[in-house]
């Protein structure tokens, strides 16, 4: 089901007329305060929508990879509150957002998608929340992997792992030759 939703969007976008988009590591999405255009959806890298707080701290708020949508609510904002930065080189293809408002009023079947999508995504953010929560690294580590069916990402894919779960990269890394040296590595 979430498959044929997913087909459903990415065949929708598409005939919506969107247009690639590169990026460069570190080069500017949109800012905040800019006119809400378009609808991103990463192809390919990776794309942070970041809340610069009063402290000078960071948020990071999405962390938006191949397939995800960048910044879903400002679809009904005039402007964007958060800049979305390219973490890596970063492929997007944009939808014209009131072409894209408009497909959602006029078809159910692209309403339904969409609204499949978002519910998806506020799983998602529960489950950070949750993960986020949890105290030691090991029991962050446990719950991420409950919630990815107790597969680990490739190696060199770790570090990304470490931020998703808020802790820090050597963390992880401890913990991870903890369980080889105890033989319960995932």
């Amino acid at each position: 089901m979430i498959a044929i939703m997913s087909d459903i969007l990415s065949t929708l976008i598409e005939a919506l007329q969107a247009k690639r988009h590169g990026f460069a590591a570190g080069e500017a999405v949109f800012r905040r305060g800019d006119d809400v255009l378009r609808l991103h959806q990463v192809v390919d890298g990776e794309i942070h929508v970041l809340r610069h707080l009063e402290n000078g701290a960071v948020l990071v708020q999405q962390r938006a990879r191949a397939g995800d949508f960048v910044s879903e609510p400002s679809l009904h904002s005039p402007c964007y509150h958060c800049d979305a930065i390219a973490a890596t080189a970063a492929v997007t293809r944009a939808v014209d957002r009131e072409r894209f408002r408009a497909a959602l009023r006029a078809d159910a079947d692209f309403a339904d998608a969409w609204a499949g999508h978002l519910a998806r995504q506020t799983q998602r953010a529960r489950h950070r929340a949750e993960i986020l929560s949890i105290r030691k690294v090991a029991d962050r580590l446990d719950a991420w992997l409950s919630l990815n069916d107790l597969a680990l990402p490739p190696k060199g894919e770790w570090k990304t792992l470490a931020g998703e779960i808020a802790v820090a990269p050597e963390a992880l890394y401890r913990e991870m030759a903890r369980r080889r040296a105890a033989g319960d590595a995932p």
